[in-house]
């Protein structure tokens, strides 16, 4: 199983599935093969009114930027490709209202570059501190933002998709439904006048079918990722989404072998997250410092000494493969 094929100039670190990059990734999707990709899972800066220290852009030339990337990307999709992307929202300046920016995303992306829209999700952070300050916790006009848009795109009208890879526990009322389903329930016509019948079998589905409300903390103080950087004293990258979002999202639009790509890699989560799951990946970040500092997450088993080894062979220009936890 071969990774992706990106020009070594770009490459930073590697494993048997795939390769950290480090690059604009408009100028890295036009190397890939088209029609090679089967999932670009990524989250780009978001467009918030507070610079970070990750390059994030100004709301007002946010959509276009973004959509820069959208038409680059879009050639390297397969037929049943999909592209998935997490937006935090934001609210205009000064007033409290809320922007639109996410949501112009969206329209861009179907009326201008041709995705179509597969499915929204919402990812909702029960972690999330209250915020924006001034709306939530100074005056108290506005309920805390803990919830992200993910547009789900695809490049055809069929993407390869499959939800009983996503199945979620099933409640303890579902439980005990299965055990003795007519006891609990009977075949009605419902006021929707929908003719409803049961087929649970003996243990339903394994699972139940997820929502599209993706309820997944992002509680990743304490990872090996953030104790190694603090230990090293390097700079960890500010916005990281956590593992489950993007494992969510691969085990449901892909299999085994498919190549997944982030285009805006940062920490390299979703490369993580892939290569666990026997996906090839492909990653890219701008920010060399934040590349390179994603080895971390493969280097679970070294000690800092270790670890600080592998940072300055990447330094000076070399290409480690690393191997998964």
């Amino acid at each position: 199983m071969s990774m992706p094929r990106v020009p070594r100039k770009y490459h930073v670190y590697r494993t048997d599935n795939g390769v950290q990059t480090c690059g604009d990734s408009r100028e890295i999707l036009a190397t890939l093969k088209p029609d090679s990709v089967d999932l670009i899972m990524t989250s780009p800066p978001f467009a918030l009114l507070r610079k970070k220290s990750y390059g994030n852009k100004e709301q007002a030339e946010y959509v276009d930027w973004l959509c820069e990337f959208g038409a680059a990307a879009l050639p390297s999709l397969k037929d049943t490709g999909s592209l998935v992307i997490d937006l935090g929202g934001s609210y205009e300046r000064g007033k409290p209202v809320r922007s639109l920016y996410n949501f112009r995303v969206l329209l861009r992306f179907c009326d201008d570059l041709g995705y179509r829209f597969a499915e929204d999700f919402y990812w909702f952070n029960p972690a999330k501190l209250p915020s924006p300050i001034e709306w939530v916790n100074i005056r108290k006009m506005r309920a805390k933002d803990s919830v992200n848009t993910v547009w789900w795109f695809s490049k055809g009208d069929w993407p390869k998709a499959d939800v009983t890879k996503v199945l979620t526990p099933y409640s303890k009322r579902m439980k005990t439904l299965l055990k003795d389903p007519e006891k609990f329930y009977s075949e009605a016509k419902r006021p929707s006048g929908h003719d409803v019948t049961h087929n649970f079998g003996k243990n339903g589905n394994k699972g139940a079918i997820p929502s599209n409300l993706l309820q997944i903390p992002n509680t990743d103080s304490n990872s090996h990722y953030m104790r190694v950087l603090k230990s090293l004293k390097k700079d960890r990258h500010p916005a990281r989404f956590p593992e489950a979002l993007p494992r969510f999202f691969i085990e449901f639009l892909t299999e085994p072998g498919d190549v997944v790509v982030d285009i805006f890699s940062g920490s390299n989560t979703t490369g993580v997250a892939a290569d666990e799951l026997g996906r090839r990946w492909l990653s890219v970040e701008l920010d060399a410092d934040y590349a390179r500092l994603s080895a971390v997450r493969f280097l679970e088993d070294k000690n800092l000494d270790e670890i600080e080894k592998v940072l300055s062979q990447i330094e000076e220009g070399k290409v480690p493969k690393l191997k998964m936890r």
